[in-house]
């Protein structure tokens, strides 16, 4: 039996640390669903289509990984595409308290999934989205950033 996990995010962008956090994923499922969350009262720095094609390119040459796009609540999304765990992500004590109440929330709601929380690599720890939207709003370069191989440049739209 093939056992999916779904890693749910808005990926605004994805950086280096999500890639990271996909690859330990990998080594504990089968497959990996990597869910770009849709929101639409929000304006992100990459259209939505941008954020999917960005991780698409990224895992072109792996088979295991597959990226969907959805708006509705994360357990339904799970069980659309026949998950058994939702993976998040924990970089300080703060995320993990967060992350706590969300996996409360969704075994209530859906008991069958488990969450898996992933540690993410202290030399990885201080990347988020946010520092990549920051940075990008001063003219820095986001580069070191960003998945190797991955130009955010090439993604901006003028949506």
């Amino acid at each position: 039996m093939q056992r999916t996990a779904l890693f749910p995010g808005s990926f605004d962008p994805f950086t280096r640390g999500h890639a990271a956090v996909v690859d330990e994923a990998l080594a504990l499922f089968d497959r990996v669903v990597i869910a770009v969350g849709h929101n639409v009262a929000k304006r992100g720095l990459l259209s939505i289509d941008a954020r999917r094609r960005l991780i698409e390119q990224l895992y072109s040459g792996e088979p295991r990984v597959e990226v969907s796009v959805y708006s509705t609540l994360t357990g339904d999304e799970a069980r659309r595409v026949g998950a058994c765990a939702i993976i998040r992500s924990v970089r300080t004590a703060a995320d993990f308290e967060y992350e706590r109440t969300i996996a409360q929330a969704n075994r209530r709601l859906f008991p069958e999934l488990s969450s898996v929380l992933l540690m993410v690599s202290p030399e990885l720890a201080d990347i988020s989205s946010s520092l990549v939207r920051e940075l990008m709003a001063f003219g820095r370069s986001v580069d070191d950033l960003m998945p190797e191989g991955i130009r955010i440049e090439n993604y901006l739209t003028n949506e």
